[in-house]
């Protein structure tokens, strides 16, 4: 007796094998965490921003030979202050923006003083808001400037020079 039996996979066993693909796929998406890993590159993103406008404030204080004050650089400001780096005639809401910020009106525009060293400021990865940048400067009276990534995720951005 012959029977007519073609090759081939059953659909309890197709089923069954779409379940273990889905339990692991499961399982690796879980394990590598896309949220953190998200979270991870937007901090490296700021870790750069704020190195850059570091950077770009002492190269032009080299370069107008303003290591004394910073303020040709960097504008008015009050030493130990700290400062929403802004563009443009922001002049407000900085705090709200940038919590780290002294006062709501502790705007700090650095995008004309430093407009030979930026085609446009830095802007934090998550910041929407037209004109602020989401970090802030403080100018101590050592002429320390410390750089902060206002919305750092995972642990402070903070560069000092």
């Amino acid at each position: 007796m012959k029977t007519n039996r073609r090759p081939g996979f059953t659909l309890i066993e197709i089923l069954l094998a779409l379940t273990i693909i889905s339990i692991l796929s499961i399982a690796v998406l879980v394990g590598l965490k896309p949220a953190q890993r998200l979270a991870d590159s937007r901090d490296a993103k700021r870790a750069q921003d704020v190195n850059e406008i570091l950077s770009g404030i002492f190269q032009c204080a080299i370069d107008k030979k303003d290591n004394a004050s910073l303020s040709t650089c960097l504008g008015s400001y009050t030493v130990g202050n700290t400062y929403e780096i802004v563009s443009g005639a922001i002049t407000s809401g900085c705090k709200n923006t940038c919590t780290l910020a002294t006062s709501d009106t502790s705007c700090l525009r650095l995008d004309s003083t430093l407009s030979d060293y930026f085609t446009s400021l830095p802007q934090d990865p998550n910041n929407a808001t037209t004109g602020h940048t989401g970090y802030s400067i403080t100018i101590y009276s050592n002429h320390m400037a410390v750089i902060d990534a206002c919305a750092a995720e995972n642990s402070p951005i903070k560069v000092s020079r």
